[in-house]
């Protein structure tokens, strides 16, 4: 039995349809993401499991109980579930030992003093548990409102882009702790971001999302390396598009070099017409375009962006096509330098030319 269902979920405003018909199941101990940008109604999808909000159709489920439907909505504190808010919303006159501990009210006075202090050492908090939230870093704060979330040994937990609020070296350190943390408890949890950093770092599983669909579930590799559609390739990683020619549905030519494909390629999928000479465009990564003083073929760098133990260079080739290489950073290489690079990719990304 999966510990989340969705089946079918639509969600509306008025006559605008946020969310629209959207399905996945989550199983024990797992952690997905719903990734999007803005407006693409990951949060609202999010609200709608946690009981915030009515669904206008379809089902949600917790631990095989619907909980979620048209006309019937069990309210959030019934759903044994726990949510972290994007600005903690912690309790300012409650030391992180009573903030920790507030929905334990249930639990003796012992019990609940000895769930706290081990939640806090989980969260490496351990002995602060007499201070205030303002005496806390945001890192420590979000710290405090996942242990919180976590206290009562809920069914689910629901994290509400949880890191937006910190700085970005504390935002991807803290999504790994967060991860070990939910591990560690064992937690089944859903997390909702726009930042892919963190959502590789968290997730087993990444919903990506558009107009109120899902567009591909699967794992971090897969979304990289295997988009489903166009819309993926181009949010998931960087890269950029560059025309192709078809030699067969294993191979592309572009003007690099020929690309082989471990997967058909979509041109070549239920398109009886599509073969040999057909146009695609090829989505092209940072790796695969690998910097070689060697090769013969030239670019030239346009642009070029430091990044500590890497460059990410912007390169135009001869027929002006620009794309990105990821080149350690003692090739550091100026504006205007023609350098050598040579295609080194081991799959093939391409969809029909839309041109």
């Amino acid at each position: 039995m999966s510990k989340l269902e969705l089946k079918s979920v639509v969600q509306r405003y008025g006559s605008h349809t946020i969310v629209n018909g959207v399905d996945f199941r989550l199983e024990q101990g797992s952690i997905a993401c719903l990734l999007g940008p803005s407006g693409c109604g990951k949060t609202t999808l999010l609200r709608c499991i946690a009981g915030f909000e009515d669904v206008a159709g379809g089902e949600i489920l917790i631990n095989g109980a619907p909980v979620s439907s048209p006309g019937r909505r069990v309210p959030p504190e019934k759903r044994q579930v726990g949510m972290v808010f994007q600005d903690y919303a912690l309790f300012p006159h409650l030391t992180v030992a009573r903030n920790v501990g507030f929905g334990l009210g249930g639990l003796g006075a012992a019990e609940r003093d000895r769930r706290v202090d081990d939640l806090l050492v989980t969260v490496g908090l351990g002995g602060q548990g007499h201070k205030f939230p303002h005496e806390l870093s945001g890192g420590q704060q979000q710290r405090v409102a996942l242990a919180r979330a976590l206290a009562p040994r809920p069914e689910l937990v629901l994290l509400d882009e949880p890191f937006s609020n910190l700085d970005v070296d504390l935002r991807e350190r803290l999504s790994v702790e967060v991860r070990e943390i939910l591990k560690k408890e064992g937690m089944t949890a859903v997390l909702v971001t726009h930042d892919q950093h963190e959502a590789f770092a968290m997730a087993d599983e990444i919903g990506v999302m558009s107009d109120g669909r899902i567009q591909q579930w699967d794992s971090p590799y897969n979304l990289y390396h295997r988009p489903v559609n166009r819309f993926v390739a181009d949010f998931v990683g960087k890269g950029v598009f560059v025309p192709g020619e078809v030699l067969d549905e294993r191979q592309v030519r572009i003007e690099l070099g020929v690309l082989s494909s471990g997967v058909p390629m979509e041109c070549s999928r239920g398109c009886q017409a599509c073969g040999r000479g057909c146009a695609v465009e090829v989505l092209l990564r940072p790796d695969d375009v690998v910097h070689d003083d060697t090769s013969p073929t030239r670019a030239e760098v346009r642009y070029k962006a430091f990044r500590g133990a890497d460059i990410l260079y912007t390169l135009r080739l001869d027929s002006g096509v620009e794309v990105l290489s990821l080149v350690p950073s003692h090739h550091n290489h100026a504006l205007g330098e023609q350098i050598g690079v040579r295609l080194e990719a081991d799959h093939v990304i391409a969809f029909r030319h839309t041109g």
